[in-house]
């Protein structure tokens, strides 16, 4: 990938993952006014939007282009249970192979998560923190040993990032100690625990589309009629 086409792919994922900026789901991302905005000729556009496609973060469709991916209950279900078929294999392998610098590795990465608060100054969503928190995962199943599992998890976990962030947007608040189920994951991960480790894992992964999925149905994001009374989900962010 060239020098603009990094670019205008690392504006344009921003500007996907930022709920309140230029996209909505559903909408048409069509080249030539991309274009013509980024300054960029049309294949720089085209690569980088097929770079974001392959990330689940748009959707391409033959004859039609891309567009911004909707939220799709069926999906979000799909790839759930994938990611913790997927990454529960790779936990289990790193514990019985990661070595004791893959141990270190974990540690520092979680100690620089825990100290990365989840907000930002002005009460948003902290970009760091979600930088700590992809390198904390990666780390952590990075021992495994096999780099086509490792590239499996990557893309899986890419492809759940637009989930993460309507989750953080639409039924985000801090009763949930996902502070502490990093450590748990930690502690299982050093302590050689595999069995355990995978329970925490599991749990992890599942909750944030529980909830998300609880609440599209409850407001009829997911193409049924919303139920009454209207009512906020309490939970926060996952993984």
């Amino acid at each position: 990938m060239s020098t603009r086409t990094e670019a205008v792919y690392d504006e344009l994922r921003r500007e996907l993952l930022d709920l309140s900026g230029q996209f909505e789901p559903g909408q048409r991302l069509k080249l030539l006014p991309l274009a013509e905005r980024f300054d960029a000729s049309q294949s720089v556009i085209r690569e980088a939007l097929t770079r974001l496609a392959e990330q689940g973060l748009v959707v391409a469709t033959p004859q039609h282009g891309f567009s911004v991916r909707e939220l799709s209950v069926p999906d979000l279900a799909d790839l759930t249970r994938v990611r913790v078929q997927v990454e529960s294999l790779a936990l289990r392998q790193a514990i019985q192979s990661g070595d004791v610098a893959w141990e270190a590795a974990v540690v520092a990465a979680h100690h620089t998560l825990d100290r990365t608060p989840v907000d930002n100054a002005t009460g948003g969503f902290n970009e760091d923190w979600a930088e700590a928190h992809r390198a904390f995962h990666q780390t952590l199943l990075a021992g495994c040993g096999s780099p086509r599992l490792e590239g499996m998890v990557t893309s899986l976990r890419d492809s759940a990032e637009l989930y993460r962030r309507w989750y953080w947007a639409l039924a985000h608040d801090h009763a949930r100690d996902i502070a502490g189920e990093h450590r748990r994951l930690r502690d299982c991960a050093v302590t050689r625990d595999p069995d355990p480790a995978v329970a925490v894992l599991t749990k992890h992964i599942e909750r944030a589309p529980r909830e998300l999925i609880a609440y599209a149905q409850h407001h009829g994001l997911d193409g049924g009629p919303p139920q009454k009374p209207a009512k906020r989900p309490t939970a926060t962010l996952g993984p």
